[in-house]
């Protein structure tokens, strides 16, 4: 059998050697260089059987080489490496063809069979490189080894339209994986929309996410639209999927079979023309063996597997996300702040039970709360404790709660926070989602589609309710209990 040939670009003379040596002996033949040009001119000879090569070169980037390689020599593999591990350029590699991403630093037998499997992948057609995204937007951070799973999963995904199950611990960021999955893929022009299945009455559900017919049921003066429709040619994110009744269950897995589905009342089918992205923080196995989750829609959705890991599991990475929220905190309009050795050791000893959303409201509140322009570790310290005595945002709770005891529980929050002086925003948009949609449903039903009476009722202007019903496309449904 012919030896194949690797060609290695780098400028780290080390890693030239290094590379060189490990290929040499799982019986490759190797030839390395320091320069793109030098790279690029066997290419254009026709030499090599896979290509490998840094991104960071002195005479030109080693991203920009891809789709020129692929232009001319469609069937030669390329691997990018790269020290500058990121979410942007994961996401740049696969976008501009290549066949994998390799982070700095690297295990050498993860290296030796990335190259088994490039060889032995069928050869890709050429395609267009996509346009990158810009840096300073991308919303994952980490350098973790974990992290670096999951930007290589990413940016793979990104060229497909697999369904995808993200799994996680609440404030892991399971929605901004999800929204990275659509803004970077091939449906980026069409709409991402997240619905999330907690938030939703269990007999609205189905009219929520499938739509209705007019007549449907009592109430339902007019079609409405549904979730599926409103993202067609887009990503749709089930957040929550855990919480899902049966019944809607067996709908989502009729629709994922068979690519179509049907309004409440329609019989006219509509094509799926989504990708569905789900989210959950329970453990849906659990949930099976309980009989409270479909099996058969478990595996339809669970595709493609992502499971983001605590912030306890990547401590590594907490430095760069305290940096990345205090920049975030700086670009919405609070003072420049910066953090000491001590203060970064601090909070990498933290077990962050809320995860990544529980550090950056800590960098918010040290934002916003101390003059000093280097944050120390008492600060730290002080805050985090102060965290631990008094219920701070709470996460959305995982037993059903009546709609009373969700006001209840948001009341307790805003209350708290006004008093220790912080600021109640960020709590805005999670009350909407709780709060709001099911308070108007339940007005409505309790005055039996009565506005007038359902406005006084919440202390609302007649045109306002009126408002809010279209702006969230409201069924008014009658009659319910």
């Amino acid at each position: 059998m012919t030896e194949r040939t690797i060609l290695i670009a780098d400028d780290d003379r080390a890693i030239r050697t290094v590379l060189a040596q490990a290929l040499g002996r799982a019986g490759y033949n190797v030839r390395a260089t320091s320069s793109a040009a030098t790279l690029w001119r066997w290419v254009e000879d026709g030499e090599g059987d896979l290509v490998i090569t840094d991104v960071v070169m002195p005479d030109e980037n080693g991203l920009d080489l891809v789709p020129r390689i692929r232009r001319v020599r469609p069937e030669l593999r390329v691997v990018v490496m790269s020290a500058q591990s990121t979410f942007a350029t994961a996401l740049k590699a696969a976008q501009r063809g290549a066949f994998d991403y390799l982070p700095k630093p690297f295990d050498l037998k993860d290296l030796i069979s990335l190259v088994q499997r490039a060889l032995a992948a069928p050869a890709a057609a050429p395609e267009e490189d996509g346009e990158g995204p810009e840096e300073e937007r991308l919303p994952l951070v980490g350098r973790s080894a974990a992290m670096q799973e999951i930007y290589r999963t990413v940016a793979r995904l990104t060229t497909t339209d697999l369904t995808v199950m993200i799994t996680g611990e609440s404030g892991t960021g399971k929605e901004l994986v999800a929204r990275a999955l659509h803004d970077y893929s091939r449906r980026r022009t069409g709409s991402f929309v997240a619905v999330n299945m907690a938030a939703i009455p269990r007999d609205l559900i189905e009219a929520e996410l499938f739509g209705h017919e007019r007549g449907a049921f009592t109430g339902a003066m007019a079609r409405g639209v549904g979730r599926f429709e409103q993202a067609a040619g887009g990503t749709l994110f089930l957040d929550e999927i855990g919480d899902m009744p049966p019944e809607a269950q067996t709908r989502l897995l009729r629709v994922l079979q068979e690519g179509e589905f049907t309004t409440v009342g329609g019989r006219t089918p509509i094509k799926a023309n989504v990708r569905i992205v789900a989210a959950t923080h329970r453990d849906l196995r659990q949930a099976i063996r309980a009989g409270v989750f479909r099996e058969d829609l478990f595996y339809r959705l669970n595709v493609v597997p992502i499971r983001l890991p605590p912030l306890r599991e990547r401590a590594e990475d907490i430095p760069l996300l305290a940096r990345h929220f205090l920049d975030r905190a700086k670009a919405a309009g609070l003072p420049a702040k910066s953090l000491d050795n001590g203060a970064v050791e601090r909070l990498k000893a933290h077990p962050w039970p809320g995860n990544a959303r529980e550090l950056e409201n800590l960098m918010r509140r040290l934002a916003a709360l101390y003059p000093q322009e280097v944050i120390g570790e008492d600060a730290v310290a002080a805050e985090l404790a102060e965290a631990e005595a008094v219920p701070g945002i709470p996460s959305a709770p995982t037993a059903p709660e009546t709609l009373e005891q969700a006001v209840e529980r948001h009341l307790a929050t805003f209350m708290s926070a006004q008093r220790d002086g912080l600021p109640v925003r960020d709590l805005y948009e999670r009350v909407l989602a709780e709060v709001e949609r099911p308070l108007l449903r339940l007005a409505l039903a309790n005055t039996r589609g009565n506005q007038i009476k359902a406005a006084a009722m919440l202390g609302l202007n007649r045109n306002t309710l009126r408002k809010k019903i279209r702006e969230l496309e409201l069924p008014v449904v009658r009659g319910l209990s």
